[in-house]
């Protein structure tokens, strides 16, 4: 019998599915100033997008924190106390663990209730935020859970639509800080037992088995995951697990090469080094399409993270912006047009100007129909 929870409480018809929360921010002691973009712009979004009636706070799903009991369908206790405790019972509860998996050293000099307060929690109230959008989609047809570092630079970004760009409050972080992952939701490194490049939590497993658990007429799903890194910690989750079709179109050349993990995938695409927007889209197409047709699923959970632009510094391939903006139009067109619901993850993206070209993908699947609140009226 599924526990019970608050992340699947109902949610006023009057709200987009569209998932966030000003609790996904991590600032605190200016750790914040480490990152690139302004921890703290949120206000100024909302207060921007009030402006233009885009969104209202009526408007919006706030996401809610996940708590142990909704993370323990998927991970273990074991590796929930890792993140809690210390390496050795006799040393001070310092924070090598998080400090591994999230890629930010300082945290590591950090006590363990700082870092569960300021860095864990929002973490888990994004996660909590992608087992909401899960059951959304279902009813809604469709949702997006808009990250912490996408919305505090979303709607600013917008210069096309001749909105107020925002000055950044803070300078370019230390030259390391470049290589942070930047992911709002869509934690696709991390396993029921492990975590790793700045996932801690598996959002996207726990939304699937949420789903199955919870959900009359669930039982199938695909993962499309179109980030530029291969996503084998949902892999390693599901790599027995027949109802799960995971589609993964990454470059070969780079993190994590976790050759185990990709005995889960269905439609394994591995790219190489600069593949540009003829060849990534001719790709995307062809195996989007397949695995629909391979695969009926109830709900397609769509990671659609934006490393793969030109010059990201990570993903090592050159799709330009209106490549991204016609991936997730062919993604979210595949399953629309066969009536499948789908929630989607922004995941990664490690140049300042992605949130631009997200906002530009929400606003185009928005102008074309493939996304409507009046589903949600």
């Amino acid at each position: 019998m599924p526990h019970n929870t608050h992340l699947y409480e109902e949610v006023s018809k009057t709200c987009w599915p569209i998932i966030y929360s000003p609790k996904y921010n991590i600032t605190f002691l200016g750790l914040e100033k480490l990152h690139p973009f302004d921890a703290g712009k949120w206000g100024k979004v909302i207060n921007f997008l009030k402006e233009e009636n885009f969104l209202a706070d009526v408007m919006m799903v706030e996401a809610r924190e996940a708590t142990d009991e909704d993370l323990r369908v998927v991970h273990t206790q074991r590796y929930l106390n890792r993140l809690k405790n210390c390496i050795l019972e006799s040393s001070p509860e310092w924070s090598f663990v998080v400090a591994t998996i999230t890629e930010i050293p300082p945290v590591f000099c950090l006590p363990n209730f700082v870092v569960q307060r300021h860095v864990l929690r929002p973490l888990r109230t994004q996660t909590g935020g992608t087992i909401m959008a899960g059951k959304l989609a279902i009813e809604r047809g469709w949702a997006i859970n808009i990250g912490r570092l996408l919305y505090n630079q979303l709607f600013d970004q917008l210069c096309h639509r001749g909105w107020k760009r925002h000055k950044p409050c803070f300078e370019e972080p230390l030259c390391w800080t470049d290589k942070i992952p930047r992911q709002c939701g869509g934690f696709h490194h991390c396993s029921s037992d492990k975590g790793g490049g700045f996932c801690v939590y598996a959002d996207i497993t726990l939304s699937i088995k949420f789903l199955f658990d919870r959900v009359e007429g669930v039982s199938k799903a695909t993962i499309i995951d179109l980030d530029a890194h291969q996503g084998n910690g949902h892999e390693r989750d599901f790599m027995d697990d027949s109802r799960v079709y995971i589609v993964d179109i990454y470059n070969r050349n780079i993190y994590p090469g976790d050759g185990f993990a990709k005995r889960a995938i269905k439609r394994k695409v591995e790219l190489e080094w600069g593949t540009g927007d003829q060849d990534y889209l001719m790709k995307v197409d062809e195996h989007v399409k397949g695995a629909l047709s391979d695969h009926e699923p109830d709900v397609i959970i769509y990671n659609a993270g934006t490393d793969i632009l030109d010059g990201d510094p990570l993903g090592g391939l050159s799709v330009s912006a209106e490549g991204i903006i016609k991936r997730d139009e062919m993604v979210f067109r595949a399953a629309r047009s066969q009536n499948i619901p789908i929630f989607m993850v922004t995941s990664g993206g490690y140049q300042k100007h992605t949130a631009r070209i997200i906002a530009d993908s929400i606003l185009n699947l928005y102008n074309l129909g493939l996304i409507d609140h009046l589903e949600a009226i």
